[in-house]
């Protein structure tokens, strides 16, 4: 299976890439590799789509958003979550469609805020609740037997020392784990599905 891997170089896409790494033909996209794509821009991602050529999975563990306490947050600063993590995993989707192959499969990347809020996360809630609902409404109108998935982790392990203190009394996953989501969405037939990693919504 060829899997374009979007944040191949980040601590989740590691991880994910080492998951599939000697059972598929891994394309790994980040900032310093051979193939590139900033998501935020529709622009970039045609053409990075035109240069990858047809694939089998597509999986995106990137995208930004801007934290900050609530009274604080601008429009500006609102956007780069929408643009980035909201909209450049769904233009990855619509703007894929084009080169997935059929049968093949797409899964994002939200996580638990939009269900398990911190303070200064009102950005990222609104985008994990907008990419969650993207994914349940897309799953219902691909065609040729395409499906679409969507990981949701809780505090990845490795990162807890540098983003611990936003997410107080929350458990942490090593990022081994969490990459067992996107092989159960990628190598399994389910759509339309939410896998929460580390967390689920009874657990507080």
């Amino acid at each position: 299976m060829r899997i374009v891997l979007v944040g191949a170089t980040g601590v989740i896409g590691s991880a994910v890439a080492s998951e599939f790494g000697n059972k598929h033909d891994v394309v790994p996209v980040a900032r310093n590799t051979e193939l590139s794509v900033d998501i935020a821009s529709v622009e970039s991602i045609d053409r990075f789509f035109d240069k990858v050529g047809p694939f089998d999975a597509l999986v995106c563990t990137a995208g930004a958003v801007h934290y900050a306490p609530l009274e604080e947050l601008s429009n500006e600063q609102f956007e780069v979550g929408l643009r980035s993590k909201l909209m450049g995993q769904v233009n990855l989707v619509l703007r894929g469609l084009r080169q997935i192959r059929d049968n093949g499969s797409f899964t994002l990347t939200s996580g638990l805020t939009n269900e398990d809020p911190i303070l200064q996360g009102a950005s990222a809630a609104l985008v994990n609740g907008g990419l969650e609902g993207f994914v349940r409404s897309a799953a219902i109108e691909l065609r040729r037997g395409l499906r679409i998935n969507i990981v949701s982790p809780s505090l990845v392990a490795e990162s807890a020392s540098a983003y611990g203190e936003f997410f107080p009394g929350t458990m942490t996953l090593p990022a081994r784990d969490v990459a067992l989501g996107y092989a159960k969405s990628v190598e399994g037939a389910q759509t339309g599905r939410i896998y929460r990693m580390g967390w689920s919504r009874d657990q507080y």
